[in-house]
């Protein structure tokens, strides 16, 4: 099962984007995941929030397959323990998925179309975040999930 985070908007500071690398890095040392940027809208002054959220929803729905089970990363999504999350993942895994797809939306979240298509959602917590932390923090939690499953050290209960 290969893991993909859809994410609007690229990560323009360096040590932040540099720790992704890292842990993404080590994620595909056991399982494969990609990460899958849709390009920031230019000059949003003009358009309404709903509208940014519509060409942003477009461009996440572009890169879903068929069979992918979607996962938002959103506030109003159930939260878990890094153990919960491991074994969610390890569940996916089982049940022969090809991809399992979690999203970061924009500044304004997702349009309907995307919250129709998908499976579940999921908050990594009550606060706010920036959106490239967020990528971090996620993909070393997806790294914290490979190394529980795995009985490996990272993880201290």
């Amino acid at each position: 099962m290969k893991i993909v985070l859809i994410a609007v908007g690229r990560t323009s500071t360096q040590y932040i984007a540099d720790a992704t690398s890292e842990f993404l890095k080590r994620v595909n040392r056991y399982a494969p995941m990609d990460i899958v940027i849709i390009p920031d809208l230019k000059s949003t002054r003009g358009i309404t929030e709903e509208v940014q959220k519509q060409k942003e929803g477009a461009g996440i729905m572009a890169s879903l397959q068929p069979g992918d089970h979607v996962c938002l990363l959103d506030e109003r999504g159930i939260e878990m323990t890094s153990r919960e999350f491991a074994t969610m993942i390890d569940r996916r895994m089982n049940q022969g998925l090809k991809r399992l797809v979690f999203v970061i939306g924009g500044p304004y979240g997702f349009s309907q179309e995307v919250y129709s298509r998908a499976d579940s959602k999921m908050s990594l917590s009550r606060m706010t975040f920036t959106h490239e932390m967020v990528r971090l923090f996620f993909v070393e939690q997806v790294y914290r999930a490979m190394t529980i499953l795995r009985g490996e050290p990272y993880h201290h209960d």
